[in-house]
């Protein structure tokens, strides 16, 4: 098996095409929601991203098929005075899992921020989906905390729109 990884350029046709795809394929899933991209987010995501120079994403294609995403952001962390990178999305589509595509994009992204001097690589994940944390455990993620007497970081959100 042929496994390729392309770091997206947001505006190529191609990869317009098949992030699109890939993205609705993760949002129609219960882990992603279970609602597929909304039309605005369909016509608007890859033109907001490509005005985000902190934004990346890395596509993985299977024998030349999109199979699998990472979108990623570039942030900075306070406390070590360096930038990190957020993985903001894994996707890998069901008939692909179980190839490892996971830890290569995890790996491409550990890369890259390597290569960008980052102190860290973060990411979120539901508490009840236990293959990504067994995958993400399975690459070295664990629990953020600062002193295990504090307790773990909790990701919490307050929607606006």
């Amino acid at each position: 098996m042929n496994i390729e990884l392309v770091k997206a350029d947001y505006l190529n046709s191609r990869h317009k095409i098949d992030i699109l795809m890939l993205m609705n394929a993760y949002a129609s899933d219960p882990m992603g929601g279970s609602q597929p991209l909304s039309d605005e987010v369909k016509n608007n995501l890859l033109k907001e991203l490509s005005k985000l120079p902190h934004a990346f994403s890395i596509i993985a294609y299977i024998e030349g098929l999109p199979a699998g995403l990472i979108n990623c952001f570039e942030a900075f962390s306070t406390f070590s005075c360096k930038p990190l990178i957020n993985i903001h999305d894994v996707i890998v589509l069901n008939q692909y899992r179980g190839n490892g595509i996971s830890q290569k994009l995890l790996a491409k992204v550990e890369e890259i921020a390597l290569q960008k001097g980052c102190c860290k690589v973060t990411l979120e994940v539901l508490s009840n989906n236990e293959i990504a944390k067994s995958a993400y455990k399975k690459f070295g993620f664990s629990d953020y905390e600062l002193d295990p007497k504090a307790g773990t970081a909790l990701f919490w959100q307050k929607k606006l729109l």
